[in-house]
């Protein structure tokens, strides 16, 4: 009988999610080509949001076993201060890296 609750292996976890997270990668690439098929590619290139995206790319592969960690505290604010008022303000998915207006 199968013990529901036995870890699996590392090759396990490769068989059950490699297709998926290809695909994944696969969403990623796509997305990199369309930014550089359209026009203003430099302009959103130079954006935080975009740089910020590239430096978690970098992040897959430097960061071994810390790759969740380390791609979440660099697209995080790691402010203290909480700011006076969010009323207007969007969630952008990573930290422009200065104090939003009003703080």
């Amino acid at each position: 009988m199968n013990d529901p609750y036995r870890p699996l292996t590392a090759t396990q976890v490769l068989d059950l999610y490699f297709i998926e997270n290809r695909s994944r990668v696969l969403d990623i690439a796509s997305f990199l080509d369309r930014i550089d098929r359209y026009a203003g590619a430099n302009e959103a290139r130079a954006e935080y949001r975009y740089q910020a995206f590239m430096k978690t790319l970098r992040l897959l592969v430097e960061s071994p076993g810390e790759r969740t960690r380390a791609i979440q505290l660099a697209l995080s604010d790691p402010t203290s201060k909480p700011l006076d008022s969010a009323v207007g303000l969007k969630a952008w998915g990573a930290w422009e890296g200065a104090p939003h207006e009003g703080n």
